[in-house]
């Protein structure tokens, strides 16, 4: 499914996805895509940095240049600085220090970065997750075997980096799942992951339509 070019008022879309948009290739388009994707996570955390250097000198009386710079800061290193379980946040420290050349981070400093990360994650692995629900309601598969309905087993396979390699992305999304559905209708569907879902797709597509274009539909 492609649900990237998805978009509503009710998406729960700040500041920084506004300008995110706005410099993108496809202003206005994509707007889904452009709240979860692994394209533009790393940016969005930048952004929300950017503007606590330069209205709360987060970072000390000057704004860092590097943070100027966009896309410097992609999701891989959000999601390793997410994911820093060393005592002194050392990976973060070294982000920090290669990547958006601010040197010298006191621990504290280091927490707040990574609590920034894990909103930004959090917020794109639920709207991940409630995508999903919202499929599952639409074809009616989110009903437990107690209101009358057969009871269906529903693999979702996932594909991208993000999924395969942001355990808390992944871990986020699913409660996400869980919490929609609640935890009884939630064990019967399975979130698997499944590499090259595109090209997949694409031949599920082909057969059916050779199928179907036997009978002229």
């Amino acid at each position: 499914m492609e649900w990237g070019g998805f978009s509503s008022s009710l998406l729960p879309r700040t500041q920084y996805d506004e300008a995110l948009d706005a410099v993108s290739v496809n202003p206005g388009e994509q707007i889904f895509e452009k709240l979860l994707s692994g394209m533009y996570l790393g940016d969005i955390v930048r952004r929300v940095l950017l503007r606590l250097a330069e209205e709360a000198a987060l970072f000390g009386p000057s704004v860092p240049p590097n943070l100027l710079i966009p896309c410097i800061l992609g999701t891989p290193h959000v999601s390793c600085m997410h994911q820093d379980k060393s005592s002194d946040l050392q990976e973060v420290g070294r982000i920090l220090s290669n990547v958006l050349g601010i040197h010298e981070t006191s621990l504290e400093l280091r927490k707040l970065v990574v609590e920034v990360c894990s909103i930004i994650a959090k917020r794109a692995a639920r709207l991940a997750g409630a995508g999903i629900v919202g499929i599952l309601r639409k074809i009616g598969r989110d009903r437990s075997k107690h209101d009358g309905s057969s009871s269906h087993r529903t693999v979702v396979a996932m594909d991208g980096g993000l999924y395969e390699h942001y355990p808390l992305f992944r871990a986020e999304m699913k409660a996400a799942v869980v919490e929609l559905l609640g935890s009884e209708v939630a064990e019967n569907v399975l979130i698997e992951l499944s590499k090259d879902g595109s090209g997949i797709g694409a031949a599920l597509l082909a057969a059916a339509h050779s199928k179907y274009s036997r009978y002229g539909w």
